[in-house]
């Protein structure tokens, strides 16, 4: 079953006098369970479909159907509550906040959504990334690695069922690549998660179960 599905999106940017169209009539199914990458060159409309997807913007046109609900028929505190629980976003840049630790960051989402963390759950998580022995450290005190490694634990601590995933090996050496594509699968076919993930890395491609092309706001 597509647990995601954009039907005809298009986003048309218009700074004044001029309009840009980063996507354009955009139809697209991706299953539950399935890792997807999208690849292109840079100005595609990768990360625009991405944000469009993860309900932090909207499309100009057509429709966006998460598990059969559109995202446009959710009022403002539901899109939040998707956010918050249905979805875990991975950034190139990590976002970490530099004042907590590495717990402290990993728990942050689901303090946000009022909750209490459970710490066997975060503890078995930060085990099975290889973080256990850093979760007092500070961001600053981390190599780019363990950085996205938090980054990940971080997105999977609410248990989202859809993971979203911005250039995560971008500022990696192959090595630790590599690495964090292996756990991102593992996690993603232990927990049954659905998996988006942009890039324009071709060896990412190894890990995928499908490559989704797209180049000047199309697929191709």
């Amino acid at each position: 079953m597509a647990y995601v599905e954009l039907i005809n999106i298009g986003k048309v940017y218009d700074k004044g006098e001029n309009k840009f169209n980063a996507l354009k009539n955009i139809n697209l199914k991706i299953n539950e369970g399935e890792f997807v990458v999208i690849m292109g060159p840079s100005g595609s409309g990768k990360t625009t479909l991405l944000n469009i997807i993860a309900g932090i913007d909207t499309p100009t046109s057509g429709s966006i159907l998460i598990n059969e609900i559109d995202l446009k028929d959710k009022n403002k505190s539901s899109l939040a509550r998707y956010r918050r629980r249905d979805i875990g976003i991975i950034f190139q840049q990590y976002n970490l906040i530099r004042v907590l630790t590495v717990r402290e960051n990993i728990e942050l989402q689901v303090r946000l959504d009022n909750k209490k963390p459970d710490k066997e759950d975060v503890d078995n998580l930060m085990d099975s990334i290889g973080l256990k022995k850093l979760e007092n450290k500070f961001p600053d005190q981390l190599s780019g690695g363990e950085q996205q490694r938090v980054a990940i634990a971080r997105a999977l601590a609410a248990n989202p069922i859809l993971l979203l995933a911005d250039e995560p090996t971008g500022n990696l050496d192959s090595k630790t690549s590599n690495e964090i594509l292996k756990i991102i699968k593992n996690i993603s076919r232990n927990n049954k998660q659905t998996i988006i993930m942009i890039t324009h890395d071709i060896n990412v491609a190894d890990y995928a179960d499908r490559i989704i092309n797209i180049k000047d706001g199309q697929i191709i």
